[in-house]
């Protein structure tokens, strides 16, 4: 009997399948159809049903599409050379997105800064230092908690404080910054911005060398802000001369691949009375984003930006049942026997609950996983 007969797709036909296809919600459910055969994981792949589910369970994330397919993870532009066919293009659009879907958090949170860097200058160091911008509010143990920059005589002098993200791939949306108002001072003056603007990117990288986080935070930054190279610039946003929380939505998410974000001031507003200098003074700073799960890194490879996704499964778990950790993992062993590919081994062994189920000699290709 020939078996390929069966096959539901045939029988169904491409539309009814697609329409069948693209009501799942669960990216576990999208990697089984991959498995059944080759006709439906083609049917898949050329459809982009990864992106499709990707853009359903990261809504927020839709602007970022283009930059995922064209500034840098991957460059549609090179499907008409004769470097890569439409083939192998859907096949790593649809790794990548399938990688993606697992690997960023599904929650976003407003606290992506992990470290403050630093700041082009620093008025009074430490008691007026970056490292305030990261708590909340302007007052900590009942004394007044901000950074201040030096003062100039030239209102346009601008300043830049540089934050690393806890994360070296981080989906950012917004970032949210509190002028300082000086309560201690004649007027309440506040030392705002006239405006903002964002860059993101990544330290400079040496022959021979990748960037890496460790612990969730991104290390051994250079306390020059010339070591850096920025892969993504925001447009200025206005700042309003107020005490308050001031919400910076991006045109659309972008990501910081590298790890590090830096606040562009632009223009002083503010003289102080006592010298007639201009002054910058900052509450606080926080990143509105999606950074990766903690078992995913990145590696940097080139000053562009490319960069490798890398998975950590001997990460310790998030906690549960021996009973459920043993149950993923018959699962996925069963699966990965069926003849998976070295990349879903990774993104099987995730979803699935598997932990440490590969030995040294396996084949996992990490250029699967390379924008």
């Amino acid at each position: 009997m020939n078996t390929s007969s069966w096959d539901i797709l045939k029988w169904l036909g491409v539309d009814l399948s697609l329409k069948i296809f693209t009501h799942l919600d669960d990216l576990s459910d999208l990697v089984r159809i991959c498995l059944v055969s080759s006709s439906w994981r083609q049917l898949v792949i050329e459809n982009s049903l990864s992106k499709q589910l990707f853009l359903r369970l990261f809504p927020d994330l839709s602007g970022a599409a283009h930059f995922i397919e064209v500034n840098g993870m991957i460059d549609t532009s090179t499907v008409e050379s004769s470097n890569i066919t439409k083939g192998e293009y859907l096949l790593r659009l649809h790794r990548i997105y399938l990688l993606l879907a697992r690997s960023l958090n599904p929650v976003t949170r407003n606290d992506c800064i992990g470290v403050a860097i630093e700041a082009s200058s620093t008025d009074n160091n430490p008691l007026e230092s970056i490292e305030n911008t990261l708590e909340p509010g302007d007052r900590l143990y009942n004394r007044a908690s901000y950074w201040s920059s030096l003062g100039s005589r030239d209102p346009d002098v601008p300043e830049t404080l540089t934050y690393g993200l806890v994360s070296n791939l981080c989906a950012i949306s917004e970032i949210h910054i509190q002028p300082f108002l000086a309560y201690f001072q004649d007027g309440f003056p506040i030392y705002s911005a006239k405006a903002v603007r964002f860059k993101m990117g990544h330290q400079k990288l040496s022959v021979n060398s990748s960037t890496s986080v460790s612990n969730g935070l991104a290390v051994d930054y250079s306390s020059a802000s010339d070591h850096f190279i920025w892969t993504y610039v925001s447009p200025e946003f206005p700042m309003a001369q107020e005490n308050t929380l001031q919400i910076f939505k991006l045109p659309e998410p972008a990501f910081c691949v590298g790890g590090v974000l830096q606040v562009e001031l632009l223009g002083r507003v503010q003289r102080q009375e006592m010298d007639g200098l201009y002054y910058l003074c900052v509450s606080h700073v926080e990143v509105v984003g999606r950074p990766l799960l903690p078992e995913y890194d990145v590696d940097i490879i080139d000053q562009s930006g490319k960069c490798i996704l890398k998975y950590f499964p001997e990460l310790p778990e998030p906690s549960s049942t021996n009973g459920e950790i043993g149950r993923g993992r018959s699962r996925a062993s069963r699966l990965v026997q069926r003849g998976v590919h070295g990349w879903e081994h990774i993104v099987l062994n995730t979803l699935l609950g598997g932990r440490g189920m590969f030995d040294d000699d396996d084949d996992i290709d990490e250029e699967t996983a390379e924008w």
